[in-house]
């Protein structure tokens, strides 16, 4: 039977959480899109549980801030989300200590640095257990709690690494990932018609940290194919995930919110873009021969 129409009228009352749980895996982090998204249901009144996988001390801060700045309740959870297993536990864990989950933001994941050649077979592996079985295993986790409740939201982050091709780094395996991600979000929006939502976000270049390595040159090149001309702040993709965690998105299910996208690519910024990627191996192989 169809998903019911929330009893709320007034649109502060659609986007209020109060009352509701809500899973962020991959949130560990002090300025990631995990944390935002945590922020963003406990500022809204959820009650919020993150995962972590390795950073304890920092999943551990996260719920004392989070408890001292919105009055809600917290608890941080070990998952390895490339586990089926982990993902069970967590689903059960999670219900046994909150009750039941309303939500679940499917936001773990693991970036790429080489390309298919360049990399090892392990170097795929890890990308693609993490990004998209691990999401796929969340999702196969918290589904069977959605459908026995008979309603939930399931948003994945996905990235616009899935909808194009990146310049100038390589790293298709987390590309063919992150598109599996969003077709996996609008096949499961159909499967799960008659009990829950389902729907991905795809962030553009967001400034978290990871990228603080990369050259300047390349980043200058990035920014000039994004529209506003510079990286988003991961606190500017909160709105995206409360909307569709909330009441307010009751009639929105199955789609991929792009948050910034590339401009076209023209011949000349491609022209530039190889010669940043021949100027990038070229210093690497002289690095390694020397």
């Amino acid at each position: 039977m169809p998903v019911g129409v929330p009893a709320a009228e007034r649109l502060l009352d659609l986007f209020s959480l109060k009352g509701k749980v809500v899973v962020v895996t991959g949130a560990s982090g002090p300025r990631g899109m995990g944390i935002e998204a945590a922020r963003g249901a406990a500022e809204f009144g959820a009650d919020v549980a993150i995962t972590y996988s390795s950073r304890k001390e920092g999943a551990d801060k996260n719920v004392a801030e989070l408890t001292r700045d919105y009055g809600v309740k917290v608890k941080a959870y070990k998952c390895d989300v490339s586990d089926f297993e982990s993902a069970q536990q967590l689903v059960a864990d999670v219900v046994r200590d909150f009750g039941k989950i309303d939500a679940f933001v499917a936001n773990a994941g693991a970036t790429a640095d080489a390309g298919v050649l360049e990399g090892s077979k392990a170097d795929w592996d890890r990308v693609i257990n993490i990004d998209l079985n691990g999401t796929a295993y969340c999702a196969k986790a918290v589904g069977a709690h959605f459908k026995e409740r008979g309603s939930g939201s399931l948003v994945i982050t996905a990235s616009m690494s899935g909808h194009i091709a990146n310049y100038p780094q390589e790293q298709t395996s987390y590309n063919v990932a992150k598109a599996g991600c969003i077709h996996m979000a609008r096949s499961l929006a159909n499967e799960w018609r008659d009990f829950a939502r389902v729907n991905s976000i795809s962030p553009g270049y967001i400034d978290t940290g990871l990228s603080d390595f990369v050259a300047q040159e390349t980043q200058d090149l990035w920014n000039s194919y994004i529209p506003v001309g510079r990286p988003g702040q991961a606190k500017e993709l909160k709105g995206a995930y409360v909307y569709l965690i909330s009441d307010a998105s009751t009639y929105t299910t199955g789609i991929a919110v792009r948050k910034i996208i590339y401009r076209h690519i023209g011949y000349d910024a491609q022209r530039r873009v190889s010669k940043i990627v021949l100027h990038v191996k070229t210093s690497s192989e002289s690095e390694q021969r020397g």
